[in-house]
Order: structure tokens, then C-alpha cells, then sequence
């Protein structure tokens, strides 16, 4: 039986401007009448003539909302002309996971439901986003394509008809209007794990894992958050790589992520901090609610900072098969981040990059063959195997460079500052604070930073000081297509290296989130405690942005 197109009449919302991730709101927005159907009717708009007859990938985090989105994007793709659909089951495909398949199918690209590290459930978070054909975020030029659709939507098309059980592995074909249209039903975990089984030695690493080369175990305490990763931390670190049941927990994803904040930092993640502490396990690890991002500890929760993370990764790159095959090309960090990998990029003779925040301004450059390992001081890192950050990449990467310099991960980072020098870093968010004042203070501290002035300029905290070298409103030019993106962050460096950085975020679905990056550079004094070496650096951030006096805030939500 033929099944027939709707096209169904609607107005405009107001508000649907897709942030570095996508269009994040509350559940209680996207379940408005018509609210999800007309952003997706726009995302599939956006892509042109080039949506006929084409393969797109749907799938998210399991969080609230999430099944019900993905069978609506069948019925709103179906009508617009999609000749195949891959489905994860149940709608869950993590977002490392969309960008492989992706690539290993040749797709239009996908449409991922996660509002990432955000809180679920009823009351919380949801988010959708659009990733392109080389398997990353969707670039500006095409967002803003997006939010110029929905500000002139009148109406959506959908098949009303069509009944879909995502909930069964298999393949279905419709007919629509006289022409096929297929949905596949595919397994969350299988594509991934064979991509994972490419890049990384399995054999090696299940004999270290299992102490069969070592002649100890690897303790690990792999923590999926009740986010998407639990079924892939189950077949990867369990069936493939040999852990014991109790090296994992969390792993059953649900809609409001048990309660948890699936943020994997020291003040989410802190059931993992607490029982690594203790020193029965050798790594500790934690993913957020969509899989992209991750949290590094070794023995008695000793902190690897995102930034450090990458660059010691960025050191030990031939411990990993995939770059012995393919090579080693540049580095990149988001403009935050510390500048840790620099230093190793500068020894190395590689290319480093600083880009602005959001990790489709990677794609270009690892797309050109001039970037293969990038981080975010947000607890991203990934390489070119996909166009995503990925969260359980980076721990398999972890685990290698355990096997290969047979080193704890305290020593791996002591080694590493002992040659490179350390970049003490801390992130402040002070989260859902009023906007208007917010702006102002941003204003304010551009005005006072880019005066001529301001250059050369000391200033002293705790008998430390701090010459500034450069100060601006950070633009990028990107090397590739010649895009450029302005006002992206107020950054201060000061002579030695060390920085500060100030933005408002834009991932968050209510208020303003300010963050304040303080990265403090030392060549001698590695072993400091980080809150103590931080101190006279923040002091200083706090006098030159007036951030209390603005936000009435004397203390951050969250420390990082």
C-alpha cells in the first residue's frame, strides 16, 4: 500500500538558532505543537536539492523525548523525499558512533538528539543537531541557513501513516507516494566497535588489561553515567578487552540519566572521584550523556586535566596503530585550552592550530590532511577517524599509552611536564546568571583589554607577576575555506605563556553561562598543587573583568 504526504500548516517559532551544538532548549519547547517538526523540516530543508534520494543517519543519547523524535524524523523524512534511513536501535547511536557511520555509509549526514552533557528528563535538556557528509557539526554558513528557514516556516511535510518500531533491528521499505523508502534498524554498538578495533591494537591491549603481558591487571573504574556509552563500555572494555564486571557501572542508559548530570568533570563525576581515591584502581574514567566528551583519573583520583590529556596523547601518538599507518599530521585545541599541546606540536615540528569553540571548526583542517588529534578544554579530545570528539577514543588511547611506556598515568604526566613545562589550568562556570548585566561585563572588559594601553600593562597577585603581551576579542580565519569567525572569547597572554580567557556560552538552554579560563604556565615548578600555583592568575582575572561586582556571583557554580 502506497502511503500519502501531508503537508501540514504552521507559523514560525521564535528562538531556533542552532548554538556551537545544535538547538538545545528545555523538553517542555520541543514538545510544543509543531515546535520539533518545524526545526527538522528546516535542517532537511537547509540541504537542498542534494536530500533527494539520500541516506541520513538518525540516532541519540536515550535521554527524554529521544525515541519519540526519531520515529518523527522518520515520518518528516519519508515525506521529503530520503530514500534511506539508518536508525540506531531505540534511537540511541552515540554521537561519536553518527559520525562514523556516517562516513562508512557515505550519508547526507545525520540528525543527532542529544542536548550532550546537559541534564534529562522530563523537566531538563533535549537537543538537536545536524552533522554534514564528512561526519561532523554542521559548519556556520549551514546553521544559519537552518535559523533563516525557521524564522519564514509555513508549513512541514510529514507521512502520517508510517509505522515504525524502532525498538527491532531489521530493515523495512515503505512506499511513499510511488517511490521506496527504507529504514534500517541497525545495531547502536557493532559499526563503532569495528572502527575501534581498526585504530587500536585489541590484542595488545586485552593482554595488558588482563595482566597477561604485565603480569598484573589493569584496574579500571569505567564510568558510563547512565548516558549512551554504557552498552559500548559493556562490549569494548568487557567482551573485547577482557575487564572484569565490576571495572564498569552506569551502563544502562536512561531518559533522565538516573539523576545524574552527565557531565564528566570533578564535581559531576564525583561517585567515580570518591572510589578511585581510595587507590584500589589504576584508571578511572567517565563519559557524558552523548559519548563525545571524557574525564581522565589515575591512582587515588590523581586529575588529567583535558588540556594535558591532550597533549601527552599528542606525545605518544605512535603507540597507536592507526597513526603508525597513516601518519602524524597537526595538532589543534579550541582557543580556551591551554596551550600544552603547542609546546609538544613546537618539539614535534608539527602544524598546532587555535580554533574557536565548537568541534566543527576541526573538520576543514583534518578534511585538508593538515590535523589527525585535537582537544577541547571541555573534556573533548578525537582525532581525524571521525568528525566528532570521542570519549571512549580517548581512554583507549589512555590504556595505550599505558601499555606502551608501561608508566602509572601520575608518572606519564610527570615525565611530560618534566620536559615540556606545566600548564596549571582551571575553568570557572558560573552558570544561569542574568544576561543583560553579563553582556555588560563582557563590553566592558573588550573596551578596557583592547585599549592601546592595555599592552605592556603588569599586574601582581601573591608576589607573582604578569606582563600582558597581546589582548583582543578572538577572530579566526579559517585556513581552509577563508570563513572567518569573530568576537569568539576576550583573551589575555602574558609574556610567559600564560593566558586568561573569558566568554559567555552558548550550549546552555536558560540564561548566560560565563566562563573564565585561567592558564598558568611554569617551566620549573610542576609539582605544585594546581588551586595554590592557580591562585595569584584568578586573582588577577577577577580584578581586570570585575565578574563579582556584575554578576553578584563571589563564587563559581562549578570549578573544573
Amino acid at each position: 500500500m502506497s502511503l500519502s504526504v501531508e503537508t501540514v500548516a504552521t507559523k514560525p517559532y521564535d528562538g531556533q538558532k542552532p548554538g556551537t551544538s545544535g538547538l538545545r532548549k528545555k523538553v517542555k519547547v520541543f514538545t510544543q505543537a509543531n515546535y520539533t517538526e518545524n526545526f527538522v523540516q528546516c535542517i532537511l530543508d537547509a540541504n537542498g536539492a542534494a536530500l533527494a534520494g539520500s541516506t541520513l543517519v538518525v540516532g541519540g543519547d536515550g535521554r527524554y523525548y529521544c525515541k519519540e523524535a526519531a520515529e518523527l524524523i522518520v515520518r518528516i523524512s519519508a515525506a521529503n523525499g530520503v530514500a534511506k534511513l539508518l536508525v540506531g536501535q531505540n534511537g540511541i547511536l552515540s554521537t561519536p558512533a553518527v559520525s562514523s557511520l556516517i562516513r562508512h555509509n557515505k550519508a547526507l549526514g545525520g540528525i543527532v538528539l542529544t542536548a550532550s552533557h546537559n541534564p534529562g528528563g522530563p523537566e531538563n535538556d533535549f537537543g538537536i543537531k545536524f552533522n554534514c557528509e564528512n561526519g561532523g557539526p554542521a559548519p556556520d554558513a549551514f546553521t544559519n541557513n537552518i535559523y533563516q528557514l525557521t524564522t519564514g516556516i509555513k508549513d512541514y511535510k510529514l507521512v502520517r501513516g508510517l509505522q515504525i518500531d524502532i525498538s527491532k533491528v531489521g530493515v523495512t521499505t515503505y512506499d511513499v507516494a510511488g517511490k521506496p523508502f527504507v529504514v534500517e534498524v541497525i545495531d547502536s554498538v557493532a559499526n563503532y566497535v569495528r572502527h575501534m578495533e581498526e585504530i587500536f591494537d585489541f590484542a595488545k591491549l586485552r593482554d595488558f588489561v588482563s595482566g597477561k603481558s604485565t603480569g598484573k591487571p589493569l584496574k579500571m573504574r569505567i564510568d558510563a553515567m547512565n548516558g549512551v556509552t554504557g552498552s559500548y563500555v559493556r562490549e569494548i572494555f568487557l567482551n573485547r578487552l577482557g575487564a572484569s564486571e565490576t571495572a564498569v557501572v552506569h551502563t544502562t542508559p536512561l531518559p533522565d540519566f538516573g539523576g545524574l548530570h552527565p557531565d564528566p568533570n570533578l564535581t559531576y563525576a564525583k561517585d567515580l572521584v570518591d572510589t578511585v581515591a581510595k587507590g584500589d584502581y589504576d584508571i578511572g574514567a567517565a563519559f557524558d550523556g552523548d559519548g563525545d566528551r571524557n574525564m581522565i583519573i589515575g591512582s587515588k583520583a590523581f586529575f588529567v586535566t583535558p588540556s594535558d590529556s591532550l597533549a601527552v596523547i599528542a606525545h605518544y601518538l605512535e603507540a597507536i596503530p592507526y597513526f603508525q599507518k597513516n601518519g602524524v599530521q597537526g595538532f589543534a585545541r579550541s582557543m580556551p585550552t591551554a596551550s600544552a599541546v603547542d609546546l609538544v606540536g613546537k618539539k614535534l615540528g608539527k602544524e598546532v592550530f587555535e580554533v574557536p569553540t565548537g568541534w566543527k571548526y576541526f573538520g576543514n583542517l583534518m578534511d585538508d590532511g593538515r590535523l589527525c588529534l585535537c582537544g577541547e578544554e571541555s573534556f573533548g579530545t578525537g582525532s581525524n577517524h571521525i568528525r566528532e570528539k570521542d570519549g571512549i577514543w580517548a581512554v583507549l588511547a589512555w590504556i595505550s599509552v599505558m601499555q606502551h611506556t608501561g608508566k602509572s598515568i601520575e608518572d606519564i604526566l610527570k615525565l611530560h611536564w618534566s620536559v615540556y613545562g606545566r600548564n596549571y589550568f582551571t575553568r570557572y562556570d558560573y552558570e544561569e546568571c542574568d544576561l543583560e548585566p553579563c553582556n555588560e561585563m563582557m563590553a566592558t572588559m573588550e573596551k578596557n583589554v583592547t585599549a592601546a594601553e592595555f599592552v605592556g600593562k603588569s599586574y601582581t597577585s601573591s608576589g607573582k607577576s604578569y606582563k600582558v603581551k597581546q589582548a583582543d576579542n578572538f577572530s579566526y580565519t579559517d585556513p581552509v575555506d577563508k570563513s572567518v569567525a569573530t568576537k569568539q572569547g576576550l583573551r589575555i597572554v602574558f609574556d610567559d605563556g600564560s593566558r586568561i580567557v573569558m566568554r559567555l556560552s552558548g550550549t546552555g538552554s536558560s540564561g548566560a553561562t560565563v566562563r573564565l579560563y585561567i592558564d598558568s604556565y611554569e617551566k620549573e615548578n610542576v609539582l605544585g598543587q594546581a588551586s595554590v600555583m592557580l591562585k595569584p592568575l584568578i586573582d588577577i582575572a577577577l580584578e581586570i573583568s570585575q565578574l563579582p561586582k556584575f554578576t553578584g556571583r563571589n563564587a563559581p557554580t562549578v570549578i573544573t
